[in-house]
């Protein structure tokens, strides 16, 4: 059966205004609730376990989701849209997860908010909804750090035409490029996006489109579909950035594995960063504690001084932080 604990969350969950977490059983607060993740990308409810479940206890799960929905909707809201997620059992040896609607109809295209922004996402795709919900804290802290650079020089987008005085940023493993779109609405001049992702890149794009940023008056960005590691000259070129971010796979065979390669991406901040520039590095990898990251620094970029752990949201409280999501940045010089 479902744990009491998400049961109580949905009983006493106010109307879901922004994309967030509703119930973080992954944490360890919730003692026989470590499988349950309740997501809200509104108008739809995603559940997911991490262990097999019984269609008895995904049908007390629904009835209890059905009897708050009737409780908080507001008339324009429609009829209650959720989404089941199974990565236990076989899905989670083979990598996969069982992804169902479980009721309503999910709006094509599907758009959420978070902090003002919007962004595409797709909950019927898999795993990756195209907005890690964990990483907000993580795009308040870039946007703080891209209002906090007044005094960057002015970029210079052709002959007699500059975007003024707003920061320089390199966005590496950008997915669909939240990040960009943070740091473009605080007023960066402007944004590199890199990933070995075409598809990811693309959504990217419409998520630009969609604050209105990146095209020229609010900010350029742009989009570049390469493999980091084999890109470095070109990025290096259209440097120096005073913001770096990234936000690595932990383990991904042909792309990135954090043990083996964040050093080697390390070692090549001090030349990308502008004097007084930051880096805001991820990790999301349980096994790899904050340790991992400060002692990788200390010995690949030594010039870097260590300014801050970025607390997670509280929506994501973990009952040991070093296994939860890291978010850490850098200052040169």
């Amino acid at each position: 059966m479902p744990c009491n604990p998400l049961l109580d969350t949905i009983a006493a969950m106010p109307r879901p205004t922004e994309a967030g977490r509703v119930f973080h059983g992954r944490g360890g607060l919730y003692a026989g609730c470590e499988q349950w993740v309740l997501d809200a990308y509104p108008p739809v409810l995603v559940l997911t376990s991490f262990a097999p479940v019984s269609d008895e206890a995904l049908a007390t799960i629904g009835a209890a989701l059905a009897q708050r929905w009737a409780q908080i909707a507001l008339p324009g809201d429609g009829p209650l849209c959720w989404v089941f997620q199974q990565r236990g059992g076989a899905q989670r040896l083979e990598g996969r997860s069982d992804t169902r609607l479980m009721a309503g109809v999910v709006p094509q295209p599907h758009v959420v908010t978070e902090g003002g922004a919007r962004y595409l996402v797709n909950v019927l795709k898999g795993q990756n909804q195209g907005l890690f919900l964990d990483m907000a804290a993580g795009r308040q802290r870039v946007a703080e750090l891209v209002a906090q650079q007044a005094a960057a020089p002015a970029l210079a987008v052709s002959p007699g035409v500059s975007l003024g005085h707003g920061a320089r940023v390199l966005n590496l493993f950008a997915y669909t490029c939240a990040f960009s779109v943070v740091a473009l609405r605080a007023g960066a001049a402007r944004v590199v996006n890199v990933d070995m992702s075409r598809g990811a890149l693309a959504t990217g794009q419409q998520n630009h489109r969609l604050n209105g940023v990146g095209n020229g008056p609010n900010g350029v960005a742009a989009f570049w579909a390469h493999d980091i590691f084999s890109s470095w000259g070109k990025i290096g070129r259209a440097g120096p950035y005073d913001l770096v971010v990234a936000d690595p796979p932990s383990y991904q065979k042909g792309s990135f594995v954090a043990t083996k390669d964040y050093g080697r991406l390390l070692r090549r901040l001090p030349d990308l960063l502008a004097p007084g520039g930051h880096a805001l590095l991820c990790l999301n990898a349980p096994e790899l504690p904050p340790e991992f990251l400060l002692e990788q620094a200390a010995r690949h970029a030594p010039g870097l001084r260590w300014v801050e752990r970025v607390p997670n949201p509280p929506a994501f409280a973990d009952v040991d932080e070093a296994r939860s999501l890291k978010v850490m940045v850098w200052a040169a010089g």
